[in-house]
């Protein structure tokens, strides 16, 4: 049987928090996941994304440049 990890972010140690600085997307809709303030648990991190628990309750792969 094989695993897929992604599958296990929502139950990982939270790396650190960040902060949505914009929703400002110019081919994808965020604003209605992410809100500009708020607080997000980082779960995993590559170079160009960042996998946070969302408004959604669940862990979704967004652009740095959303956060500070």
């Amino acid at each position: 049987m094989r695993t897929v990890i992604h599958n296990e972010w929502q139950g990982k140690e939270t790396i650190r928090t960040v902060t949505c600085k914009h929703t400002n997307a110019s081919k994808f809709l965020v604003s209605n996941v992410l809100t500009v303030g708020n607080e997000y648990e980082v779960k995993n991190e590559t170079d160009e994304f960042i996998f946070v628990v969302d408004n959604t309750g669940k862990v979704g792969g967004y652009y740095k440049t959303y956060f500070e």
